[in-house]
């Protein structure tokens, strides 16, 4: 136990401490950008952020993740802040966090086996073209300080590592770049011309809202949308990260972890949040490993509310954008456009369309859920393939069936049978297939059935052990005997 928590917390301290630091400085225009689209008061965003990656810190399954406000949870909440106000989504974010905790009791983190590769790494190409995106709107109206800024900003993230790596590029290049905007007085946008930033400490604060089923009507539309948005960006992110740092994680511990820090957030004056992915690169990127880099990002955002608020509203947008770059950079796999050509053609589809979903809606969750749905489509077609050889010897038949047995190929293979000019004796052998289905040993009795009901005599042989239990389980007389 005590192994754990030191591999966890204290096993890389100095990069944790400066990655955090870094992570939380992007932070700000983040949430401050995700408060605007829900339509509230901007220090919801960053209340939320700073709640949500302290008590993930401490309750999460994936170290190094970076959980806050974001822009596919706020997108969910604009009708509810429109129509009900502000404390109706307080008790919407505790509800999400409940529902949330019960999915991790139910370990819905197993289901993120059924996630095919293709769709996966549509998902990462797809969040990497979403981060560039987000940052071109910074460039409407821009003089030329803007872009050269932005230029100075990525030749610090790729060229002072090759100086030395005991600090995060991405950190130096954002104070470097604030202070010479500081000190030549440059023209730029600034994070203070995002949103208003209040110097005020988030306190203890219980939805002013009816305890009532009326109310549970209102906010349960949508709390269910927001718990399966934020627990699938969650899982795939800590996916992500997984690859990245070739670690573990635990995935029904981080879907619980999700709903405590909703229900800390709902409580303390904040939206829903779940895992970012462009924050959490940031974070491994810049050498973040352990939960301390987390809790860093969370407590380092608070003192730069209420401590350094002058000082942060003065920094340029300009050198955010260029990190995000970088982030967005790194995210996209750049390998699988060299390898597309080499996919099976429905693999490549499924990737494709992934990719072109989630542009197209900017939902993640919904671009994911179509690429697993046109996955699965495609593997049922695939699978959904059964031949049957035959053989006759004297007054004996044998069918060999090769394929899987359920419910798409069962209406196939009762057709294979040639029930009226067959021998007296059939013998079908299921040595290379499968029973799969209630359907599937239905259609065999069905079978058996046509062929007694001729006076011919039906053997069957090959059934593997499962088929076999699946039969039992189902009880089918005809079938149970052989």
């Amino acid at each position: 136990m005590m192994a754990s928590i030191k591999q966890q917390w204290f096993s890389n301290v100095r990069a944790d401490i400066l990655s955090g630091m870094t992570v939380a400085l992007a932070l700000i225009p983040e949430a401050l950008a995700f408060s605007i689209i829900a339509g509230v008061d901007p220090m919801v965003g960053l209340y939320a952020s700073f709640c949500m990656a302290i008590v993930i810190a401490f309750t999460g399954g994936r170290p190094a993740m970076i959980s806050a406000a974001t822009g596919a949870m706020s997108l969910l909440m604009i009708d509810l802040v429109k129509d009900h106000g502000i404390e109706y989504l307080f008790a919407a974010t505790v509800l999400t966090g409940i529902i949330q905790i019960l999915l991790g009791v139910l370990k819905v983190g197993r289901f993120l086996s059924f996630l095919p590769q293709t769709v996966m790494i549509g998902f990462v190409n797809a969040l990497g073209i979403l981060i560039f995106t987000a940052q071109l709107p910074h460039f409407q109206g821009a003089n030329w300080m803007m872009y050269a800024m932005v230029a100075g900003t990525l030749l610090i993230v790729y060229l002072f590592p090759l100086m030395t790596k005991a600090i995060p590029s991405p950190l130096v290049a954002i104070v470097l770049m604030t202070i010479v905007a500081i000190g030549f007085h440059l023209d730029l946008k600034t994070v203070g011309d995002m949103g208003n930033i209040t110097r005020s400490l988030p306190v203890l604060h219980f939805p002013k809202v009816d305890l009532s089923v009326e109310t549970l009507l209102i906010i349960l539309p949508y709390s269910l949308p927001l718990a399966i948005v934020g627990l699938l960006e969650s899982m795939l992110t800590a996916t992500v990260l997984d690859e990245i740092t070739d670690t573990p994680s635990n995935k029904n511990k981080e879907a619980r972890g999700q709903g405590i820090a909703n229900i800390v957030t709902g409580f303390f004056g904040g939206m829903a949040g779940c895992a970012m992915i462009g924050q959490s690169m940031i974070n491994v990127k810049s050498g973040g490993r352990g939960r301390l880099s987390t809790l860093v990002a969370g407590v380092f955002l608070l003192f730069l509310i209420m401590v350094l608020g002058d000082v942060v509203k003065q920094i340029p947008m300009a050198a955010l954008v260029g990190v995000m770059f970088m982030v967005a950079a790194g995210t996209f796999d750049w390998q699988s456009l060299k390898d597309l050509t080499k996919y099976p053609l429905s693999d490549a589809i499924v990737m494709v369309v992934t990719v072109v979903i989630v542009l197209f809606t900017h939902n993640l969750a919904l671009g994911v859920m179509v690429g697993i749905v046109l996955s699965t489509i495609v593997f049922g077609w695939k699978m959904a393939k059964i031949k049957t050889t035959s053989q006759t010897e004297g007054n004996m038949k044998q069918y060999r069936v090769s394929g899987q047995l359920f419910f798409a190929t069962i209406s196939f293979f009762m057709d294979e049978f040639q029930y009226e000019t067959d021998p007296d004796t059939i013998i079908i052998d299921f040595s290379s297939s499968h029973i799969w289905d209630q359907s599937a040993v239905i259609g065999i009795s069905k079978i058996i059935d046509k062929y007694e009901r001729l006076n011919k005599k039906v053997i069957v042989k090959g059934l593997n052990e499962d088929s076999k239990k699946i039969v039992r389980q189902i009880g089918i007389t005809s079938l149970s005997n052989k």
